[in-house]
Parts: C-alpha cells; sequence; structure tokens
C-alpha cells in the first residue's frame, strides 16, 4: 500500500494506493459511515458491502440529477445520519459525484472519501474535489468545489469492469498525456488495451501516474482560475455531444479531443493531430462523428467555461503540451460549422 497526503486550500486529501476496501475500517468507522453506490457494483461485489450501511442507487448518468440528490438526503435523514456522519462513494464517476455533492450539502456539509470502481474514477472523476449534477443537457451545471478527506484504491473492482468502461476510462488517460506527459502517450502508442487490463502492475503503475498529474495541476489552480483548465481539452464539444447524443463520457471526449486536434491546427500551429486520433482509435474509442452543428453548438455555448462572449478553449501545441486560448462564440461557431 502507498499512502500519499495532498493538501489543498482548505483540506487535505490522503490517497491510499493499491490498498483493499477492507482497509476502510482503519479510515473510517462502520458504525458513523454510509457507503453509497449503484446496483452494478453492489451485485457484483455484495460481500465488499457486508457491515455496512449503504444507499444503493440506478446506475448511469441519467441519474446524475437533484432528483437523486433529493431521493439520497430522504434516506439519510431516515437513517439519522449527522453532522459527524461520513459518506463513501464506492463506484465509478456518478457515484463520487452525487456523494460529493450531497456531502456538501446535508447538514451544510459531511466528511466523505471515495472508492473509485472505475478507470474514469480512479484517474479522474474522483480526483480534484468536483462534485455535482446534471440539469436537462448541461453537464455539471449545478456543484461544487469541495476536496475529499480521503480516496481509497482498490484494484479489484476493475475485475467486474465491462470492456466498454475501460476504453471510456482511458479517453481519459489519453487527455492527461495530450496535455502534459509526452512519455505517458509513446507508451501508450506502444501499448494495447490488453497491456494494462491483463497485468495488474501494468494498470496499478499507469493509474498512479495518472492520478499524480491530475492532483498537482488542482493543487496549482483548484478552482478553475488557469492550469486546471488544460483538464477539459475535448470536454467543451465533448460535454454538448455527450448529452444530445447519449454517448458514454469517455466516448464523447474523444470525439472532442479529435476536433480540439483539428481547431489546435487552426489557431496553435497543431501537427500531430493524426498521432491523436491513431491512439484514440487503438483504445477503441470513437474519433470522426457527424452531428448537428447547430443544436450542439447552442448547448455548448452555455458551456461553463464560457466567460460572456468567449470561450476558454483548450488546445494542443504540441503533445505533452496543452494551451487555453480564449475564443470569440462567433469565431469558434464558424469554427465548428466548418469542421
Amino acid at each position: 500500500m502507498k499512502h500519499i497526503k495532498y493538501k489543498f486550500s482548505s483540506n487535505s486529501t490522503d490517497f491510499y494506493l493499491a490498498t483493499g476496501i477492507s482497509h476502510l475500517k482503519k479510515i473510517t468507522d462502520p458504525k458513523a459511515t454510509v457507503l453509497i453506490t449503484d446496483e452494478n457494483v453492489f451485485t457484483a461485489h455484495t460481500k465488499r458491502f457486508k457491515g455496512w450501511n449503504t444507499i444503493v442507487l440506478k446506475p448511469g448518468e441519467e441519474y446524475k440529477v437533484q432528483a437523486t440528490v433529493d431521493a439520497v438526503i430522504e434516506k439519510l435523514i431516515e437513517m439519522e445520519a449527522d453532522r459527524k456522519t461520513t459518506l463513501v462513494g464506492v463506484g465509478g464517476g456518478v457515484i463520487t459525484d452525487i456523494t460529493g455533492y450531497v456531502a456538501a450539502v446535508y447538514m451544510r456539509g459531511l466528511k466523505f472519501g471515495f472508492v473509485p470502481t472505475s478507470i474514469l474514477g480512479l484517474v479522474d472523476a474522483s480526483i480534484g474535489g468536483k462534485n455535482g449534477v446534471d440539469v436537462g443537457a448541461y453537464k455539471n451545471m449545478v456543484g461544487v468545489i469541495r476536496q475529499p478527506s480521503f480516496i481509497l484504491h482498490d484494484m479489484v473492482f476493475l475485475k467486474s469492469l465491462p470492456t466498454a468502461e475501460w476504453e471510456n476510462g482511458f479517453a481519459e488517460i489519453i487527455k492527461h498525456a495530450c496535455i502534459k506527459d509526452a512519455a505517458m502517450f509513446t507508451e501508450l502508442e506502444r501499448n494495447t488495451l490488453k497491456t494494462y487490463s491483463n497485468t495488474q502492475k501494468n494498470i496499478c503503475d499507469l493509474i498512479q501516474r495518472n492520478t499524480i498529474i491530475k492532483t498537482k495541476v488542482v493543487q496549482k489552480d483548484e478552482f478553475e482560475r488557469g492550469e486546471r483548465r488544460l483538464l477539459n481539452f475535448g470536454h467543451t464539444l465533448g460535454h454538448a455531444l455527450e448529452t444530445q447524443y447519449e454517448l458514454l463520457h469517455g466516448q464523447a471526449i474523444s470525439i472532442g479531443m479529435t476536433y480540439a486536434c483539428h481547431i489546435s491546427e487552426q489557431l496553435a500551429g497543431f501537427k500531430q493531430t493524426e498521432k491523436v486520433v491513431s491512439v484514440l482509435e487503438k483504445y477503441n474509442l470513437p474519433t470522426y462523428a457527424s452531428f448537428n452543428k447547430q443544436k450542439v453548438f447552442d448547448v455548448l455555448k452555455m458551456d461553463k467555461k464560457r466567460e460572456r462572449k468567449e470561450m476558454n478553449y483548450v488546445l494542443l501545441e504540441k503533445i505533452g503540451r496543452g494551451v487555453v486560448k480564449s475564443i470569440s462564440l462567433k469565431q469558434l461557431e464558424k469554427i465548428i460549422s466548418a469542421l
């Protein structure tokens, strides 16, 4: 087990890497803790929830809405959860988002932690303190930035993860390589999904590397005023596609990264689009897609990265070096309609 503590503005997060969920009892008292998970994780790993108070939710992004939050809060009231209760989200990105958000608003704030069970949850969703829900077509429109007390990694959960969810998570790994780590990009070019899914050491090392990349970016810019924006590479267009076309998050971000590479050619002199596209395809992620440009732009222009009539768009100068450029909505609409 590897234990690392990262300090943020108002508190710190303990990372327990390559641990087991059995260690959770040493971190938080089962009698004063409520685990929040979904039906898929609970059914595949029922034994691991023995002896814990557990709330089981329906799985899927369509349940990442305020109505689910309200239902969880009602359940907590029924369980007589108080300010000394700790909430622990055991699941993928939807579960960690809902848990962190409920923990921020119930009784004006409870302590919370995460046991991410998907690749996406491990390398992205559980890190950085962004928690919230979707509103209609607008992803993560309502939420908070509040850091978890701890994040515990138990790789056993990956054994029940469907292949589509492995691919889904690798979109965020490829994103990190594109914006921050050219050497990791080369490693991803050399390997395949099997290299990681078949060997625990390989996936452990890769997840730890990604955890550190994202955590360090967040530490420098917790409230997304500068460098943290880089983590949105592929997300501006990707989020708009995700809600319009019912894609998995990773699929939508992959398409978003493909087009962000083309926009980078025009605005940042990027010359490696083919390399990025071929790595995305190697990990079985979609790249080019036909979509209703106007409909997607109408959702995109409400993105949280908009500031008045400008959009902060993440582009690449080269693999391993992301930059944020402010593009006028007018120019962006022109670029997107020409894609």
